[in-house]
């Protein structure tokens, strides 16, 4: 199949290297083009499927290197071929025209090679908590200096992101920073929801965010104000810890950090309430979470 290449616009994250041997499976690439991408940019993609959401349709694919676009990443796709969205399943080859249009991208022209019977979707998929699961207990460093536990929250509802300040999509981490700026000003109009809740933004990033980096950073989202809100370094072990405790993976790569979306609220007993992934999730969700949270007790 012949795909045609432009160059497109916006990236996102996340890379792991598993590719099965397949029995071809090829869904031909019939469906019709949206009427607002006449001055949309293509690129050839091919991947390995780790997960499928058909209620959403999207498609989390682990795709190779896009040469001279971006690096090997795990990304979520939207995939608008009906067809191929009924037989995609996870561990599946994909390959497929990435388009990019002014607000928008998504896949199309799929061709679908499936797994080999036997594979399981364990296989390609990260691991990922269940919620009740305990929260691994780390040492971190705040932006004042200050040494911190994950076990000190305990008591209120804890929400966790991950971060780096050099991130330059802004659909990616600032984005994060933004919904928890949102956040953190709803809270202010709640004092006894606010006062049982404590947010934490830890970078991926810890030999360039020290803690005066983190400061003037979160200085942007937080109005300069701290009390409720952490962001964290600390050693790169103790984060990739409380990270991948997420099921979140990450790399350095291309000067950038390489990284899926987590988002997480952990209870007062600091136990995983919800992993929020990507970054569709909305800070009126994540708040009425709190507040049935709250009611629980």
């Amino acid at each position: 199949m012949n795909f045609s290449t432009a160059r497109p616009a916006r990236p996102l994250p996340l890379p792991a290297a598993v590719l099965l041997a397949a029995l071809s499976f090829v869904l031909g690439g019939c469906s019709q083009k949206p009427p607002d991408d006449a001055n949309a940019q293509r690129y050839d993609l091919k991947g390995t499927v780790v997960s499928v959401d058909r209620a959403r349709k999207i498609v989390n694919v682990d795709h190779e290197e896009i040469p001279g676009y971006m690096a090997a990443m795990r990304m979520d796709f939207p995939l608008k071929d009906a067809d191929a969205l009924k037989v995609v399943e996870p561990g599946d080859t994909i390959q497929a025209t990435l388009v990019v249009a002014d607000t928008e991208y998504w896949l199309e022209s799929p061709a679908v090679t499936k797994k080999l019977p036997g594979a399981t979707a364990a296989e390609v998929a990260g691991t990922e908590p269940q919620p009740g699961a305990e929260v691994p207990e780390v040492k971190l460093v705040n932006q004042d200096g200050k040494a911190v536990r994950t076990g000190q929250y305990r008591g209120r509802a804890l929400l966790v992101t991950f971060i780096y300040t050099r991130c330059p999509f802004a659909d990616q981490c600032p984005l994060m920073s933004a919904n928890f700026a949102q956040l953190n000003g709803q809270l202010a109009s709640d004092p006894a929801l606010r006062a049982g809740t404590r947010l934490l933004s830890v970078t991926l990033d810890p030999e360039y965010d020290k803690p005066d980096v983190l400061r003037a950073y979160g200085s942007t989202y937080a109005g300069g104000k701290f009390d409720n809100w952490d962001f964290a370094t600390g050693d790169p072990v103790e984060i990739r810890k409380l990270a991948e405790g997420f099921g979140l993976a990450y790399k350095a790569e291309g000067g950038q950090i390489v990284h899926s979306l987590r988002t997480a609220l952990v209870s007062p007993e600091g136990r995983l309430v919800k992993i929020y992934r990507g970054n569709e999730w909305k800070p009126a969700d994540v708040l009425n979470d709190l507040r049935g949270l709250q009611t629980q007790k």
